[in-house]
C-alpha cells in the first residue's frame, strides 16, 4: 500500500495531526515522534527491569555474590542502561536533540534542583552512595527512627524497611547518609535477640529457666552455638522478670 492509497483510509486532518511539526527553540517534534518515543521508553523500562531481575536474582547469586551485593550491582547496571537508552531514544523522540541541547536541559535541571528539587536530588544521590558504599544492603536488619526492620528494597528516592509488625516504612535515602543508623547485620549475619518474659511470683526460678532454655533450643531459627541463655532481670510490679537471649542468622531476615 502506497501513501496515496493510505490517504483513502486516513483523513487529511488525521495525518496532519500526527505529522505536524512543533518547534520549541531548536527542537522539532511531531505527535507521531512523541508517540514512538513513549513506546521506546516503555520498552526501555521493561528491559531495565528484566536486566535488574536477571542480574540480582539469577546470574550474580549463581556465582556466589551475596543477595545484597547482587541487588546493588543489578540496580546500578539498570541505571546505566536506562541512561544510555535515554540518550538513544531522545534524538528519535525529539529530532534535533543533541549534546548541546542536553547541556541546556541539565542546566535547567540544576536550576530547578536549586529551588524545588533539592530533596529529590539529595535522595537520589544518597541512593547511589548507598548502592556503591553499601552501608546498608537488601536483607540487612537495621534500626532507623527507633524502629527495627529488614531492608526490602533500595530505590532511586527511598528505601523500604519491613518491620516485625508487618508494616513497610518508606525511608528517604538521605536519612541513611545524614542520620545515625544501626545495622545489626552489616559484617555478620549472627544477631542476638532479647525476649522479655514475666512469670508469677510463686514460680520456681529454676523451672522457669529450664523451660525457657528448652523453648529456645527447640526453635529451628535459633543457633546452637552460642547457645540460648536466660537472665533474671529483677522483681517487676506483678511478676518475676526474665530475659531469654538467643542468636540467629535467619530471624534477622524476617
Amino acid at each position: 500500500m502506497t501513501l496515496s492509497d493510505a490517504s483513502y483510509f486516513f483523513p487529511e486532518g488525521f495525518r496532519q495531526f500526527w505529522t505536524h511539526e512543533i518547534k520549541i527553540g531548536e527542537l522539532t517534534f511531531t505527535a507521531l515522534s512523541l508517540l514512538f518515543g513513549f513506546v521506546l521508553l516503555t520498552i526501555l523500562v521493561l528491559v531495565v527491569r528484566s536486566v535488574k531481575y536477571f542480574l540480582s536474582r539469577r546470574a550474580l547469586p549463581r556465582i556466589g555474590l551475596a543477595h545484597g551485593a547482587a541487588t546493588a550491582v543489578g540496580t546500578l547496571a539498570g541505571y546505566l542502561i536506562f541512561f544510555i537508552g535515554l540518550l538513544i531514544i531522545l534524538p528519535v523522540m525529539i529530532p534535533g536533540f543533541n549534546l548541546n541541547t542536553l547541556s541546556v536541559v541539565l542546566g535547567a535541571l540544576s536550576f530547578g534542583i536549586g529551588f524545588g528539587l533539592r530533596n529529590v536530588a539529595d535522595n537520589f544521590f544518597s541512593g547511589l552512595i548507598i548502592l556503591i558504599e553499601r552501608p546498608i544492603k537488601v536483607g540487612d536488619r537495621v534500626e532507623v527512627s527507633g524502629v527495627y526492620g529488614t531492608v526490602l528494597a533500595i530505590g532511586a528516592r527511598s528505601t523500604i524497611v519491613h518491620t516485625n509488625d508487618n508494616v513497610d516504612i518508606i525511608v528517604p535515602n538521605s536519612q541513611f547518609i545524614s542520620d545515625q543508623v544501626t545495622n545489626l547485620s552489616h559484617a555478620d549475619r549472627d544477631v542476638r535477640f532479647k525476649v522479655p518474659v514475666g512469670v508469677h511470683y510463686e514460680s520456681d526460678p529454676r523451672v522457669v529457666e529450664k523451660a525457657l532454655l528448652e523453648a529456645g533450643a527447640e526453635c529451628p531459627d535459633v543457633l546452637k552455638n552460642p547457645p540460648p541463655s536466660v537472665r533474671f532481670m529483677g522483681f517487676g510490679d506483678s511478676s518475676l522478670d526474665f530475659e531469654v537471649r538467643v542468636w540467629s542468622n535467619t530471624l534477622c531476615e524476617k
